[in-house]
C-alpha cells in the first residue's frame, strides 16, 4: 500500500538578548553552571516576572520576516505541568495568545519551489539543560528563563528534504537579522518533529508521533526517514500507531521512545496571573518594522539583479552570512563579482576548511583579495600562479608583493612568447603532423609545453591564440 507523509514541525529557538525573558539575569552559553540566575529564575516565593521588551521587539521582527499578522496585545499563560527543569515547576507561555499567526515560508527543494505555512509563534521561557548521570541528573540553571520563540509550521511536508529545507530556511531567516544566533550544536536552535502516515487516497491524517530535541539539520532528514519506515512497517503488518513521544539516536540512526504522548489537558493551562495583559504601542511596531535587516531572498534578488551571478553560487554564499558580508566589502572596490565569488567559494573556502577557521576571524582582507583579482584580470599574473599566494593572501600580505618576493609575473610580451612557441613546434614535430591530421589536441599539447617551458609564467590565451595562428602555416 502507499501511503500519504505528513509533516509538522515545531522550531524552538533563543533570542539574542542580554538579560532573559521575565528576569534581569544576563543570558549566556558556556559560564560556570548556575552563575547566570537570580531569585525570580530560582522561583523564589514572592518574586514576580517582569517582560523583556527586546525579547518582544525581536519576536515581533521574527513574525514580520516570515509574513505572521502581529498581535498588539501580549498575554501570557501558564503551562501548569510539572517542570523538573524550572524552579518553579511551571513555564510561562503564550497557549492562547501568540504574537503572530498565519504566516509562511518558501522552501527549495530539487529545483521547485513551494510554500511551507506556519501556524504561529509564540513567546516562552527555556528550561534549565539536564546532564544524565547513571544514578542522579545534575541541572544547570543558568539557560532556565532564557527568551524563546516557538515557530510552529501547519503540516505541509512530505518528506525528509522539504522538512530540512524548511528548518534552514527558518535558521537562516532568523540569523539574517539578528534575532537568534540559531547554533543548533549549542541549543539555540532545537526541532521537534510530527510525522504521520495515512493511506494514498485519505483525508483523515494518521496518528502523529513527535521526535524531540532535533539539534542538526542533516539529523532531521535522517530521524524522518527512519521514523516513516518504521510506521510503514506497523501498519503494513496490521499494527496500530500510538501517539508517542520519541527521541533520535544518530549513533544507531533510529527513533527510540520515550514516553506516550500527553495531551493539553495534561499540562493544564491557565491565564498566567503575575503578567497583566500588554498593549504594545503600534508605531513601536511599525519602527521595528521600518527597520528590519536584508532578508536572505531580498539579497538574492540583488545579487541576481545587480552581479548576474548564478542561483548555485548565490545559495552557497548566501548560507554563510560572514561570507556574505565579506563579498559586500569587497564589492565596494571591486567590479567583478563573479571573480570574488569564486575565490571566496573556492581556494578561500578550502583553505578556511582546512584550517578549521572562519572568514571573520582569518586575516584576509576584502581589498588583498580585490586587488589579487584584479592582477588576474589584467594579466599580471595566471590563475595557476595566483594560486600559490593563497597562504600569503589569507596571511594577511599584499599579493602584489607576495608576487614579487616569489618571482611571480605572467610573461605577455609579444617577442618573448613567439620565441617560446617557436621554440616547441620545433622540438615536437609530430604534433605538427598529429595536428595537421585533424587531431586538435594537439594543440593543447603545445601550448602545455609552451607553459611548461615558461615554468607557468607565459600568458595562456596570448600562447594560445599564437600557437593557432602559427600552425595554420602549416596546414
Amino acid at each position: 500500500m502507499n501511503y500519504i507523509v505528513t509533516i509538522g514541525i515545531e522550531i524552538h529557538c533563543e533570542l539574542k538578548t542580554v538579560t532573559k525573558m521575565f528576569s534581569g539575569a544576563p543570558c549566556s552559553f558556556g559560564r560556570k553552571a548556575n552563575t547566570c540566575v537570580n531569585e525570580i529564575d530560582l522561583g523564589h516565593p514572592g518574586t514576580m516576572p517582569c517582560v523583556n521588551q527586546e525579547a518582544v521587539a525581536k519576536a515581533i521582527q521574527a513574525c514580520t520576516a516570515l509574513h505572521l499578522e502581529i498581535d498588539p496585545l501580549v498575554k501570557f499563560d501558564r503551562k501548569n505541568y510539572y517542570y523538573s527543569d524550572l524552579p518553579k515547576g511551571f513555564q510561562i507561555t503564550q497557549q492562547f495568545h501568540p504574537i503572530g499567526r498565519n504566516g509562511y515560508v518558501t522552501i527549495h527543494v530539487d529545483g521547485e519551489s513551494k510554500k511551507i505555512r506556519i501556524n504561529r509563534i509564540h513567546m516562552e521561557e527555556d528550561t534549565a539543560k539536564q546532564f544524565h548521570l547513571s544514578t542522579k541528573t545534575l541541572l544547570d540553571y543558568n539557560r532556565a528563563g532564557t527568551p524563546l520563540i516557538e515557530i510552529v509550521s501547519e503540516p505541509d511536508m512530505q518528506s525528509g528534504a522539504e522538512a530540512q529545507a524548511y528548518a534552514e530556511a527558518i535558521r537562516q531567516t532568523l540569523y539574517y537579522i539578528g534575532v537568534s544566533d540559531v547554533k543548533m550544536e549549542e541549543g539555540s536552535m532545537r526541532c521537534d518533529v510530527n510525522v504521520s502516515l495515512r493511506p494514498e487516497g485519505s483525508d483523515v491524517y494518521g496518528t502523529k508521533n513527535e521526535i524531540k530535541n532535533l539539534n542538526s539539520i542533516s539529523n532531521i532528514g535522517k530521524a524522518i526517514d527512519f521514523e516513516v519506515e518504521r510506521q510503514k512497517k506497523i501498519l503494513e503488518s496490521g499494527g496500530v500507531i500510538e501517539q508517542e513521544t520519541r527521541r533520535y539516536d544518530d549513533k544507531t540512526g533510529e527513533t527510540i521512545l520515550m514516553r506516550k504522548k500527553e495531551g493539553n489537558v495534561d499540562y493544564k493551562f491557565f491565564p498566567e496571573p503575575n503578567i497583566f495583559p500588554i498593549r504594545l504601542d503600534a508605531e513601536w511596531i511599525k519602527d521595528i518594522q521600518d527597520h528590519m535587516p536584508e532578508l536572505p531572498e531580498e539579497r538574492m534578488a540583488r545579487y541576481q539583479e545587480t552581479y548576474h551571478l548564478n542561483d548555485h553560487d548565490i545559495h552557497i554564499l548566501i548560507a554563510n552570512k560572514e561570507m556574505c558580508q565579506f563579498f559586500e566589502d569587497a564589492m565596494q572596490t571591486s567590479s567583478n563579482a563573479k571573480g570574488i565569488v569564486n575565490w571566496l567559494l573556492g581556494d578561500v573556502s578550502g583553505w578556511l576548511n582546512k584550517n578549521n577557521a572562519s572568514i571573520e576571524t582569518c586575516n584576509l582582507k576584502p581589498e588583498a583579495l580585490v586587488k589579487l583579482v584584479k592582477m588576474i584580470d589584467e594579466g599580471k599574473i595566471s590563475s595557476a600562479q595566483a594560486k600559490e599566494l593563497v597562504e600569503d593572501l589569507m596571511a594577511g600580505k599584499d599579493p602584489e608583493e607576495s608576487a614579487k618576493e616569489k618571482g611571480l609575473a605572467q610573461v605577455s610580451d609579444a617577442g618573448a612568447l613567439e620565441a617560446l612557441v617557436q621554440s616547441v613546434l620545433e622540438e615536437n614535430p609530430q604534433a605538427i603532423e598529429d595536428f595537421r591530421a585533424g587531431k586538435d589536441r594537439a594543440v593543447g599539447f603545445l601550448v602545455g609545453q609552451v607553459m611548461k617551458k615558461s615554468k607557468g609564467q607565459a600568458n595562456p590565451g596570448l600562447v594560445s591564440q599564437m600557437m593557432q595562428e602559427k600552425l595554420k602555416q602549416y596546414q
